[in-house]
C-alpha cells in the first residue's frame, strides 16, 4: 500500500449502512461455499506461495530483476493450477530498475559500532568503500549553499534534526473488537472527494511537473554532488514504532535525471546517537560500502494476469476480477505489503480450480506493479481496458459494460472482517448475505465508507465497482508497513487461509449471480 496508512479506529455515527429488502432476494449456494471452505481451510497452499514470493524472490521493487523473476514464477504457478492466458502484461513506461547489492556501514570513531542502514531506492552507490566525517547541514534555500561550499568533500551529510522516540505502551498487534466493527458499520458516508480520489502521485522519477520544493531539492542534490559528498544520511522512521527502519523515500527513476548522491536510511536510534555525539563537539567518522545497480534496458513495467474462462455461453464475456499489488519496497521482503494479498489472490484461484465449481462469468486475476509509486499498474490497466478516470470526453471501452466487480486485498496479513462498500450502498445487502457463511469466523461487517491508497481506487475512478476488505490491523501500522520487518515471519497463517477462502467465495458468488453487481454513479475527476 502506497502513501499513508488507511487503518483507523472509528467513532460511532448515526447512519445505518444498508437496508434489508434486497437481502432476501440474494442467493447463496451453501454447498458450493462449503466446498470452498473445505479446500481453503484444510488444504491451503497460501503460505507456501507467500514463502516463494518473499523468501525466494525477496523484495519486488518495480523494474527490478526480482519482480520479473517472481512474476514469471507466478504465471507458471497459475498455469499449473489450471488458469489460462497467464502472462506478464506490459502497461507502459515506469523508468529505471534498481537493486541494492551490498550495504555496510560502520561508525569507526569515536567508538566503533555497526549502523543499521539501508540504501534509499533509485540512488547510486559509493563506488567501493568510502570514509568521512559526519556533518550536520542546514540548507533551506539556495543562499545557504555558500555556508558549506568547499567544506563537504567526502562527508556524510545529516539534513534533518533527530526525532524524539517515545516508548510504546500498547501492544504492537491488534484485532478489531466487535464493538469497533459495529461502530465502523454504523458510520455514515465520508465527504465527497470524487471516486477513486488519491493515488495519483508519480513518485521519484515520474514524468509530472516539478513543484518549487522539488526544484529546490534537485538544486540541493546537485550542490552536494558537486561538493563531493560521500552520502546523505536519513533517519529511518516517520515514527518510533514502524519496524526498525521505515523506508519510504526514493531517488529518481528517470535515466535522464538521475539522483547523483548516495542516500542511506539508518535506524532512527542510530541517527539520533550520531547527532547527540556531534552536539557534544565530538567528531563522528563513518566507513561505508554501498553497491547499487540500475537497469536501463527495459523501462516499461508489467502486471501479472491470468484467468478462468466462464462456463455460460451468454455470461462468459462478462468479467469478475480479483487482485493485489505485486510490488514492494526493498528493506524487507514485502510480506505484508503485499505478498500477503498476492498470495491470497493466487490461492483463491487455486481453490476455485481445485473445487471444480463452474463459474458462469470469466474470472481474471491481476497482480499489479507500480502500486507503491501511485497505483501506476492498476491505473494503466483500467485506462487500457475500460476507460479514462479523468477525461469525461474519452469514450468508455466495450469491456466497461461487461465488468461486474473487482475485489482487492492490501491491508497486510490480518483476517478479513468485512468489506468497505466504497459508497456503493446497493451492494451492501448482497455482501451481507455473502458474509453469512463466514459470520462464525468473525466476518460480519459492511460499511458505506471507503478506504484509500490501493488499487481498487483505479476501478472506482472509472465508475466500476471495486472493493477493499476490512482486515484486522495486526502489526501492519506498528511493525511491518514499508519497513525492514516486513518479512515472512510476520504473516499469520490462519488469517491468510481465511482470507483466501473468503475471496474465493466472493468471486464465486459474483461470477454466478444472475445480474452483474450494482454500480454507483460515475464521478469524473
Amino acid at each position: 500500500m502506497f502513501g499513508r496508512l488507511t487503518f483507523h479506529r472509528f467513532v460511532a455515527g448515526a447512519l445505518l449502512v444498508v437496508a434489508a429488502p434486497l437481502a432476501a432476494q440474494e442467493k447463496v449456494d451453501a454447498a458450493a461455499i462449503d466446498k470452498i471452505k473445505d479446500e481453503g481451510l484444510n488444504r491451503s497452499q497460501v503460505m507456501e506461495t507467500a514463502s516463494w514470493l518473499t523468501d525466494v524472490y525477496g523484495a519486488r521493487l518495480t523494474g527490478s530483476p526480482a519482480i520479473k523473476a517472481a512474476g514469471e514464477w507466478a504465471t507458471k504457478k497459475l498455469t499449473e493450477w489450471g488458469a489460462v492466458n497467464a502472462k506478464l502484461e506490459p502497461w507502459g513506461y515506469f523508468g529505471r530498475g534498481w537493486t541494492n547489492d551490498r550495504m555496510s556501514m560502520n561508525v569507526v570513531s569515536p567508538t566503533p559500532w555497526p549502523v543499521i542502514a539501508y540504501a534509499a531506492a533509485w540512488t547510486p552507490g559509493t563506488n567501493g568503500t568510502v570514509s568521512g566525517e559526519v556533518v550536520r547541514v542546514q540548507v533551506d534555500s539556495e543562499p545557504d549553499f555558500a555556508r558549506y561550499r568547499g567544506k563537504l568533500k567526502n562527508s556524510f551529510v545529516m539534513l534533518a534534526a533527530p526525532r524524539q522516540l517515545n516508548p510504546r505502551f500498547t501492544a504492537d498487534a491488534e484485532r478489531y473488537t466487535q464493538a469497533e466493527l459495529d461502530s465502523l458499520g454504523a458510520l455514515g458516508p465520508q465527504p465527497a472527494r470524487g471516486a477513486g480520489a488519491g493515488g495519483g502521485r508519480q513518485g521519484g522519477g515520474g514524468r509530472g511537473g516539478q513543484s518549487t520544493a522539488q526544484a529546490f531539492a534537485a538544486a540541493r542534490t546537485q550542490f552536494f554532488a558537486k561538493e563531493g559528498v560521500a552520502a546523505i544520511l536519513q533517519s529511518g522512521s516517520g515514527n518510533s514504532t514502524m519496524g526498525t527502519v521505515f523506508t519510504g523515500g526514493t531517488g529518481s527513476r528517470d535515466p535522464k535525471a538521475p539522483t547523483l548522491t548516495p542516500t542511506v536510511i539508518i535506524a532512527a536510534e542510530h541517527y539520533n546517537r550520531i547527532a547527540r555525539i556531534l552536539d557534544k563537539g565530538t567528531p563522528v567518522r563513518i566507513e561505508a560500502n554501498v553497491k547499487n545497480t540500475f537497469y536501463d534496458k527495459d523501462l516499461d513495467a508489467f502486471n501479472v494476469v491470468a484467468e478462468i474462462p466462464g462456463s455460460d455461453p451468454t455470461l462468459k464475456s462478462e468479467l469478475v476480477m480479483l487482485g493485489a499489488h505485486f510490488d514492494s519496497w526493498h528493506a524487507g521482503t514485502g510480506a505484508t505489503d503485499n505478498a500477503a494479498g498476492s498470495a491470497v489472490m493466487m490461492e483463491a484461484i487455486r481453490i476455485l480450480k481445485a473445487t471444480g465449481l463452474p463459474m458462469k462469468r470469466t474470472v481474471r486475476i491481476a497482480l499489479w506493479s507500480g502500486e507503491e509509486q501511485g497505483l501506476l499498474g492498476s491505473r494503466a490497466y483500467v485506462r487500457s481496458h475500460f476507460g479514462s478516470p479523468t477525461d469525461s470526453t474519452a469514450p468508455l471501452k466495450p469491456e466497461h459494460e461487461k465488468f461486474s466487480g473487482y475485489f482487492n486485498v492490501d491491508n497486510g496479513t490480518g483476517k478479513i472482517r468485512g468489506v468497505y462498500l466504497q459508497g456503493n450502498q446497493a451492494v451492501g445487502p448482497i455482501f451481507t448475505e455473502w458474509m453469512k457463511p463466514f459470520n462464525s469466523l468473525g466476518m460480519n461487517t459492511v460499511t458505506i465508507r471507503n478506504t484509500s491508497g490501493t488499487d481498487h481506487q483505479a476501478f472506482d475512478g472509472v465508475g466500476l465497482p471495486g472493493w477493499q476488505f476490512i482486515q484486522d490491523e495486526v502489526e501492519y501500522g506498528t511493525r511491518t508497513h514499508h519497513s525492514n520487518m516486513d518479512v515472512f515471519d510476520r504473516l499469520v497463517a490462519d488469517d491468510m487461509k481465511h482470507n483466501a477462502t473468503v475471496v474465493a467465495a466472493f468471486v464465486y458468488l459474483a461470477a454466478n449471480r444472475d445480474e452483474k453487481l450494482p454500480r454507483k454513479p460515475r464521478v469524473v475527476q
